[in-house]
């Protein structure tokens, strides 16, 4: 925390919690106006539990999940479903530089023993699309492998 400058605050909070208002909000009247809609955010565990070194991008996440319980809320009488996806470390080009025996500690702390891939993400945001989460609204999918819990 001591190390993140106002400027590296400002950045990370507007792209991922400011942004995902704007962008919310953008949509959320044709939504609204059609009684029908699907929002479906992305945060992380780092926003459930935190991570060392960064404050500015925990705080950023953990809002999301705060402001997708709460639309969910305010827009269920619309028939609007809003729900956050948290996913752990995916493979992905960030998690491609880092050191390969942190990626090993990494995948040894994971109950299901591997990184995740993006169709893990992409799949849990299929349901949450599809007509199966119908009833399911304001909630939190971790997918981690099982690493959090």
């Amino acid at each position: 925390m001591r190390r993140i400058t106002d400027e590296q605050w400002n950045d990370v909070i507007n792209v991922n919690l400011s942004g995902t208002f704007f962008v919310t909000r953008a949509f959320v009247e044709s939504m609204r106006k059609g009684k029908w809609g699907r929002i479906i955010n992305i945060a992380s565990i780092s926003g459930l539990i935190g991570n060392k070194g960064q404050a500015n991008y925990s705080a950023s996440k953990a809002g999301i999940i705060g402001f997708t319980r709460t639309i969910s809320k305010e827009l269920a009488n619309r028939n609007i479903t809003a729900n956050a996806i948290c996913p752990g470390f995916i493979d992905t080009d960030m998690t491609a530089v880092l050191d390969p025996v942190y990626i090993q500690g990494l995948k040894d702390r994971i109950p299901l023993g591997r990184i995740g891939v993006p169709d893990d993400i992409a799949n849990a945001v299929l349901f949450f699309a599809s007509p199966d989460s119908s009833f399911v609204t304001g909630q939190i999918l971790t997918v981690d492998g099982g690493m959090i819990y």
